[in-house]
Parts: C-alpha cells; sequence; structure tokens
C-alpha cells in the first residue's frame, strides 16, 4: 500500500473523486436504506465474529456518509444530523480501507436478504473505487492490477510463457488421448468457440484446462485459444476501477472478433464470467456481436445433445458443491453444475443452504491476495468449513478458481478431510471416449537427464518426493537444510528445484529470495511444496513476500498432502519447457 500521507491531500481527492461516482443505480441503494438489520444475519464476517462493525448495514454507512454529505438534500445543509461527513484524515481513509477490502467480499448475501434491494456490494466497491484512485488498497490488488495493464493478464505471463505452455499441453493431450491430431488450438480464425482461461490454469493448474480440452476433443468442437486476450480474469471489478475492467473487456472481445469467432466462453472462474459476460460490455461500451457463455453452459448442452458420453461409475466419490458468488449469486448459474454432476458421479450430496443463498468461500472479492487480512479470512471462514463438514463427502466441488483457493486454505485451517475439484475435472473423468484412452506416462528416456534438487526438512516427504520422481524418470538429490542446499549449488546447478517453506532456521522464502536475487541461480525454476500452520496461516505467506520483494513468481505451487499426478504435471512443464532457460 502507498504510504498515506499524514495531509488531507488524498482525502480530499477521494472526497471528490465519489463526487464522480453516481449513476441511477447508485444513489438508489445509497438513498433507500430503512437500517432494518434483515442483511446482519446474511452476512459471513458478522455471523463468525459477532462484532457489530460487520453488519453489512454499518459498513455501507461508513461509504454513505459521503453520499449524505454530497447528495442528501438535508445531508448538504445540516450533515451531522444525517450523518453526513467527508473524508478528512489518515485514520479515515485506513479505517475505508479496512472496511471496504478487508472486511467485505462483496458476495451479495446481504442484498439478496435486503427487503429494499439495497446492492451494498455496489457501495463495497464505490469505496473501493475512490481509495484505489489514490493509490490506497492491499499491495496485493495493486500489484496484480499492474500485471494486468502491462501483460494483460493478472499473473504476469509472458507471452513465450503461455505459449509454451499450450505446446507443452498439447502433449500431455496427445498422449492422454492416444491421438496425435488432439490439440489445443491457438488463434484459430472461424470457431465456433473463443475460450478464455484463468491463467491459473497456465501457471498452476494445468489441469483444468486438460480437461476442457478433453472435453472439447471429445464433442468434436470447433474451439480455438488466443495468443491475445485470453484472460479472463478481470481485478477492475473488485479495484472498483472501471478503467482497468474496460481494459481487460477489450482485450478479450478484440480476440474474438479478430478471429472471427461465434461465440466466447470463459472457463470455470466466478467472477470472470461475470465481469466479462456482465459488466464488460457495460464498462467498454460496445455493442458484442457474439453470445458470451461459460463452461458449464456448454458442457450442459453437449450431454444433453449426446454429444459427449458420461459413466458416473468412474467417479466413485461422495461430492457435494460449492455456489461461486458471481457465478451462481451474482451470474444466475446454479442448476448447470448440478445437472453435470448428477451425470458424472456415483454420490451427489447437496449442501445447505445453497444456490443464491450459499455462504462465500471467503476467498471472493480479490480477498486471496490480500494477505493482510488472511487471519480475519479464515476466521470467518468458519461458516463456511461447517458446511462443509455436515456433507461428509470427499470432494467439494466448485466452478471457480478462485474458489478452489479459498476452499483449499480454509479446509486445510479447519482440518477437513475433504479434496478440492472443479467441475469439469470430474466431467473429464468421466468421459467414455470411443477410442483407447491411455493414462499419462512419463518419458524416462527424455528425461532421464534431469536433476532435481528437493529443499525440505521432512525425511519422510523427501523419500516419498525422491521415489515419485526416480519412478519417473529424473534425477534427484535430497537436502534438509539451507547449508547443505548451497554447498550442492556451488558444484552443481539442478534443472529443478522444490522447495518447503515452513523449515526451521533459515525458511524457504529466505532461501527463494537468495535463489532469486543470485545470478547463478535466478534461472532454476522452482516449486513451491510445502504444508501450511493452521494456527498461523500468515507465517509464511508466500504471496505478500514476493510483492514485498519484487521477486518472480515461482514455476508451481503444491499443499502438502502432494497431489503426485499434479505435481507430476507441473515438473514436466518446468523441465520440458524451461529447458533453453537454465543447460
Amino acid at each position: 500500500m502507498e504510504e498515506i500521507n499524514q495531509n488531507s491531500s488524498k482525502a480530499h481527492k477521494a472526497n471528490e473523486a465519489f463526487k464522480t461516482r453516481m449513476n441511477r443505480q447508485a444513489i438508489l441503494s445509497f438513498g433507500v436504506c430503512v437500517h432494518c438489520g434483515m442483511c446482519t444475519e446474511s452476512c459471513h464476517y458478522y455471523l463468525s465474529l459477532k462484532d457489530p462493525k460487520m453488519a453489512p448495514a454499518y459498513k455501507a454507512d461508513r461509504v454513505r456518509k459521503l453520499y449524505k454529505k454530497y447528495f442528501d438534500w438535508t445531508g448538504k445543509l445540516l450533515p451531522k444530523w444525517v450523518g453526513g461527513a467527508e473524508l478528512e484524515s489518515e485514520d479515515d481513509l485506513k479505517e475505508l480501507m479496512d472496511i471496504t477490502f478487508g472486511s467485505c467480499t462483496m458476495c451479495r448475501r446481504c442484498s439478496f436478504n435486503c427487503p429494499m434491494g439495497v446492492d451494498k456490494a455496489l457501495l463495497i466497491r464505490t469505496g473501493r473505487s475512490i481509495l484505489f484512485e489514490q493509490g490506497i488498497a492491499p499491495q496485493g490488488v495493486i500489484d496484480v492490477a499492474k500485471d494486468q495493464w502491462e501483460t494483460g493478464n493478472q499473473m504476469g505471463i509472458s507471452d513465450e510463457e503461455y505459449l509454451e505452455t499450450i505446446e507443452w499441453l498439447n502433449e500431455e493431450l496427445q498422449m492422454e488421448l492416444d491421438d496425435p491430431k488432439a490439440e489445443i488450438p491457438m488463434d484459430r480464425p472461424n470457431c465456433n468457440i473463443v475460450y478464455a482461461v484463468n491463467p491459473r490454469e497456465i501457471k498452476y493448474a494445468p489441469q483444468s484446462l486438460l480437461a476442457a480440452a478433453k472435453i472439447f476433443y471429445a464433442a468434436g468442437e470447433s474451439w480455438t485459444m488466443s495468443s491475445k486476450g485470453w484472460d479472463n480474469t478481470n481485478f477492475g471489478l473488485f479495484a472498483g476501477d472501471n478503467k482497468l475492467g474496460a481494459h481487460m473487456g477489450n482485450l478479450v472481445f478484440d480476440s474474438v472478433e479478430r478471429l472471427n469467432g461465434k461465440m466466447l466462453v470463459t472457463s470455470e472462474c466466478g467472477h470472470g464470467y461475470r465481469a466479462t459476460a456482465w459488466e464488460s460490455p457495460n464498462w467498454t461500451a460496445r455493442d458484442l456481436k457474439f453470445p458470451i457463455y461459460n463452461f458449464l453452459e456448454i458442457m450442459v448442452n453437449y450431454v444433453k445433445s449426446g454429444r459427449i458420453k458420461l459413466d458416473p461409475a468412474l467417479n466413485p466419490f461422495k461430492v457435494t458443491y460449492h455456489d461461486p458468488c458471481n457465478l451462481g449469486r451474482s451470474g444466475g448459474i446454479t442448476e448447470e453444475p448440478r445437472y453435470l454432476l448428477r451425470q458424472s458421479v456415483s454420490m451427489f450430496q447437496e449442501m445447505y443452504p445453497n444456490r443464491a443463498d450459499n455462504y462465500c468461500c471467503t476467498g471472493g472479492g480479490g480477498a486471496m491476495s490480500m494477505s493482510e487480512y488472511s487471519k480475519r479470512r479464515l476466521e470467518t471462514a468458519v461458516i463456511k468449513a461447517n458446511q462443509l463438514k455436515e456433507t461428509q463427502a470427499d470432494i467439494v466441488v466448485t466452478a471457480c478458481h478462485n474458489c478452489v483457493d479459498g476452499l483449499t486454505d480454509l479446509i486445510k485451517h479447519y482440518k477437513l478431510k475433504m479434496k478440492v475439484k472443479l467441475v469439469g475435472e470430474l466431467v473429464a473423468d468421466a468421459l467414455i471416449i470411443d477410442k483407447k484412452f491411455i493414462t499419462p506416462t512419463f518419458k524416462p528416456v527424455e528425461l532421464e537427464e534431469k536433476l532435481i534438487l528437493m529443499i525440505d526438512d521432512e525425511v519422510d516427504i523427501l523419500t516419498y518426493l525422491s521415489t515419485l520422481f526416480n519412478d519417473n524418470g529424473y534425477k534427484t538429490f535430497t537436502s534438509t537444510n539451507y547449508e547443505n542446499a548451497m554447498e550442492f549449488l556451488r558444484n552443481q546447478k539442478p534443472d529443478l528445484i522444490t522447495l518447503d517453506l515452513a523449515m526451521p532456521g533459515k525458511n524457504g522464502l529466505s532461501i527463494y529470495k537468495e535463489l532469486k536475487t543470485n545470478d547463478n541461480f535466478k534461472d532454476i525454476p522452482v516449486i513451491f511444496v510445502t504444508g501450511v500452520n493452521p494456527d498461523n496461516p500468515g507465517q509464511l505467506d508466500h504471496r505478500k513476500f514476493i510483492y514485498e520483494h519484487s521477486l518472480p513468481k515461482p514455476e508451481g505451487y503444491i499443499e502438502k498432502p502432494v497431489e503426485k499426478d499434479l505435481l507430476l504435471k507441473i515438473v514436466r512443464k518446468c523441465v520440458e519447457i524451461n529447458v533453453d532457460n537454465f543447460n
């Protein structure tokens, strides 16, 4: 966060910015609240913390006081009488940032329970907007917005890395389908579908994009991805920055028009779908000539039309479904995932409450990028944790990558015994494909010269990883501490490093900083393979550490217990794609 000046210059600018934010929808929500309290019991912040200051009406009033000061006719004359006031000091700005960014995920559950129809998320976003314009916001939000402006995607992925990842995924797809013609098309004109994804699918979750590619393959779909404008996420929604919102919307819309696609389909990302389908057309003021769908809608069409066949026996698990706020409550997509799950899994257990009344994963509204509020976020996650626990499910399924991160965090924190999957991943696992289907195999002949350095203080983990990598054709060297690892690096350069963050002595983040600031080691890919302390989740916050020290993001992040198939995919990606960078 930028340093907030002691003087009131930023407060004055924020006040002036507020005067430009009014429209019909905002005026309605600012003006009609009767403080009935119906929203209070709907908010997971209030229900978990029992703090009256977490009541949605109270939080909205911290922004509403500006409306009362500048737009309420009584407030213009007697502002104190109606609670009207300006932002005047550093403390005012800090309080507003804590409320708008740290105490609300803009999930809109309170809005659905408001008899007057007040959109409190809109009021919170307005507060975020006037702060963000002055550079006052959590650093993670500022950095992600900067990445979207500069690189066109929220993870700062270069064009080279993006295209190389797609090329690598093509090889994986061909192996799994035993078809050398299977591919993820790139920049193919005149296709039925232009597919836009969450950058997490390129950087950390390639299995999601691979699942979508299998489904398109099985359906015989005419589809393509774009080399430009491929990110469906949009931090303009979370930052309250309509200019950024329009920028990201234009990038995606331009790609569809450039390729002459018949429709735009967004992958499983809640806010990505909402921002692309509902908000960006307004932010960009464009008259779009093509429809926008979510991948769930496309999959439902495939199943109902017989274009793909599913066998639920291939997923013999008890699963439940978490409705992403932006996809369900704000996007209206609630029945599609349930239809797909009933077709693709053996046992589906509904979570209560659900659909538009579901509770937030607590990672929405950009909260996963706000490390300064991690402790509070996980405290409020007890509501969702109790929901999950009552289902007794093996897997919680969702349709949003942000929710995957939020749910994974709270499952670790509350020690629940379940995994998190996306709908598309289970649909892909249930596919019946006429051609021979081959489980991914790895090529030991090609990879036998690749060396992996594993740094972890747990000997059992090192033994497990070493065996896993050796069985798949890699050479390995294990180290239980910083000194031993650095001694090895001074004598030999590995092709990849796996690094545990939670080690005694010099922890993994300090080691990572040393690696990435040393000219001899900075090009070596690093995957974080680490545990999380449930009692202190922010102790080793790698996102905050990386932002604060201006370090590059790691090539992968996997929490223990390790999901071996995902780890092997990311390792394979690193050694195949990055070989030219560190040989």
